[in-house]
């Protein structure tokens, strides 16, 4: 039977049951027309999938927990991302889960959001690649994804009511962009709408952006379901364009059918919905005869592994103190209890019960081999500073060449449903790294965190400062190769570490009067703000060290006025200079030099990751197109382009331009 022939069978009571989770995990079956069940579990970094033991007992299965997507946007690598994912697909297939409910490609409007770590950037353009890659990858191997939190998520506190009060330029260039961008290149099969309102309209009753925005400009074909319980009102929330209430809530299906009793809402409505859905449904089942149905565990480990070594941060490395050379040091303290039970992902809904862990302290100490003398201290347990802890590590560092104290947040501090209190690590870890560095001049830290922290209080006493975020379950051994020089560091921050909360340009309005929050700053999120007015920061978007040098030369950019597509090309030369293989992430940025409506000094329009041999020169080219010169009209209700000079700027940050070059673009034609 096609799909019209099965809802002309269907009750109104099947129908509007067919709308609402069958239960926490899974959609309603009709088995006497052979409609299944789909099955849904939380990513996104690792399956989280329960489970019922022979007793009775709920448990989680244990699957590979990979870098969170904070770790892997510092990795700026797209074919990382996507192997990534694939691997992901590849295991959620195989213990029957049919979609993944990720990526999150919310906004890092403020660097308190404690789900930060689910997310990618604060730069739409690299959240929506990114996003791209990863829905793609798991899509490859026969399962789907959700795409979420739609649309404005951007704080826990308060995220089930808040009203977030957004103008729409600001909505459409900073937080529906990484969303239009990934709905429109990689087609996830559904959308998952967020809790908060937007413009005091539920997300889940918003038909301006379920259906307006999403269906009919952006021609979306897939599904909207809803957060967990993020659904208010039933009707409201079909009429919005809302396929799949989850998870199972009876007050859900007796709203629907007495709105359906009174005439408010039509069957052909329903009929609509439903036959959406049923699209979704059998597209899902019929995905499972092409699946995996087992996975390589040693394989996606050493894939995580990998994604590890490019996301982990070098963020100071005076005096080259790193890496670790033998002849050099012959004692090292490590302090810190997260160097032997690190911290590899944030809490909540997204935490997984990792396979294996590998401890950095243990692969720290199989690298120095009989060479160097490891000597390791506590100093203090997940959220407290241990008995007596301080005065060991000060002791065990005064005896050594070299102190590496491991800090950072647990998942008690950055997770689901908290925003974080502060921005610093706790004051313990900062007093422990403090005094450790007036015994050890020599002193390197490493953080294991999801998001920016504010280091100013301790950053000018210590010799390196590495960040390792939460690099999920390989990540010990990765940090480890990074210290000691087996691998080269090449990850940079996707977001901007501000020197302290109140210079971030959402702290005003943050986080709102518990009814609303309003986006005051406007377009100007993350380093747009920053560097169009000057604002000093700790570390600037997109900036990461290596241990070796780049050389960036011979710009040229060409650019046919004729043409109908008007492509901007871009080509120029990277070299590495230093004296270790690596890998370097360029970046292009476009200045509009003399706009009539603001805009960022600078917006990051293309970005690659190339990997370079000692000596290696490789030449780069970007093809830029209309859009990467345009901005939202509000009054045209389109995306428009001022004809006019633009300034291209290529760097290895958002404050390291290297090269420069103008081009005058000329448009004469908007597009939605």
């Amino acid at each position: 039977m096609n799909l019209q022939e099965i809802i002309s069978k269907l009750s109104i009571e099947e129908k509007i049951t067919l709308l609402v989770g069958e239960n926490r995990w899974r959609t309603v079956a009709i088995e006497r027309l052979g409609i299944p069940s789909i099955y849904v579990a939380d990513g996104p970094h690792g399956l989280r999938k329960e489970g019922v033991d022979e007793d009775g007992n709920k448990f989680t299965h244990k699957s590979v927990c990979f870098p969170t997507l904070s770790a892997l946007a510092a990795s700026w690598n797209r074919k990382l991302v996507h192997d990534v994912a694939a691997a992901l697909g590849e295991e959620f297939g195989a213990m029957g889960v049919d979609v993944l409910l990720g990526p999150g490609t919310n906004i890092k409007r403020t660097p308190l959001c404690g789900r930060n770590f689910e997310y990618f950037s604060e730069d739409p353009l690299l959240a929506g690649e990114l996003s791209v890659e990863y829905i793609e990858g798991v899509q490859s191997q026969n399962v789907g994804t959700s795409l979420k939190h739609f649309a404005t998520n951007n704080q826990e506190y308060d995220r089930f009511q808040i009203s977030t009060e957004v103008d729409m330029r600001t909505l459409r260039e900073i937080y529906l962009r990484p969303f239009e961008i990934a709905v429109k290149k990689a087609r996830p099969w559904t959308v998952m709408c967020a809790y908060n309102r937007l413009n005091g309209v539920y997300c889940s009753e918003n038909r301006l952006l379920l259906n307006d925005i999403l269906r009919e400009d952006w021609g979306f074909d897939g599904i909207v379901m809803s957060d967990w319980s993020a659904v208010h009102n039933g009707v409201k929330a079909l009429k919005a364009s809302l396929e799949l209430t989850m998870p199972y809530n009876e007050e859900r299906i007796i709203e629907l059918k007495e709105a359906y009793s009174k005439g408010i809402i039509k069957e052909g409505e329903i009929d609509a919905a439903v036959e959406r859905l049923l699209s979704f449904v059998f597209k899902a089942a019929e995905s499972r005869k092409n699946r995996a149905n087992d996975y390589n565990v040693t394989e996606h480990h050493s894939l995580a592994k990998k994604a590890a070594l490019e996301s982990i941060t070098l963020l100071k490395n005076e005096d080259g103190i790193l890496p670790v050379i033998k002849d050099k040091v012959k004692t090292v303290s490590i302090i810190g209890k997260f160097a032997e039970n690190p911290v590899i992902q944030g809490g909540g809904s997204a935490c997984v019960q990792p396979i294996r862990v590998d401890s950095p302290l243990d692969k720290i100490r199989e690298l120095a081999g009989d060479d160097i003398n490891i000597e390791y201290t506590e100093a203090y347990y997940d959220v407290r500073p241990a008995v007596n802890g301080l005065n060991k590590a000060m002791e065990s560092a005064g005896n050594s060449d070299m102190a590496v104290v491991f800090v950072g947040n647990p998942d008690l501090i950055e997770r689901e449903s908290y925003d974080r209190d502060i921005i610093t690590l706790p004051t313990f870890m900062e007093n422990i790294i403090l005094r450790v560095a007036e015994i050890n001049p020599n002193t390197v830290v490493v953080i294991q965190a999801g998001s920016a922290i504010d280091m100013s209080a301790w950053i000018g006493s210590v010799k390196a400062v590495v960040f390792e975020w939460y690099s999920g379950q390989a990540g010990g051994s990765a940090i480890a190769d990074i210290l000691f020089g087996k691998s080269n560091p090449s990850g940079k921050i996707a977001e901007t570490f501000p020197i302290r909360i109140e210079d971030t340009p959402a702290f005003p309005t943050y986080p709102g009067n518990g009814y609303a929050s309003w986006y005051a700053e406007g377009i100007m999120v993350g380093y747009r703000y920053y560097d169009t007015y000057k604002k000093d920061v700790l570390f600037p978007f997109g900036y990461g060290l290596s241990y070796t040098t780049f050389e960036y030369s011979d710009l040229q950019v060409s650019y046919d006025n004729e043409l109908e597509n008007k492509n901007v090309t871009v080509i120029f030369k990277v070299k590495n200079t230093g004296n270790m293989d690596g890998k370097e992430i360029v970046q292009l940025y476009i200045r509009d030099v003399a706009c009539k409506v603001l805009r960022p000094y600078k917006e990051l329009k293309a970005f690659d990751k190339i990997g370079l041999k000692v000596n290696e020169e490789k030449t780069v080219k970007f093809t830029l197109d209309k859009e990467a010169f345009a901005y939202f009209n509000t009054s045209l209700n389109k995306w428009h382009i001022e004809s006019g000079m633009f300034q291209i700027l290529i760097g290895s940050s958002s404050r390291d331009i290297r090269l420069t070059a103008n081009v005058d673009y000329k448009s004469d034609s908007d597009f939605s």
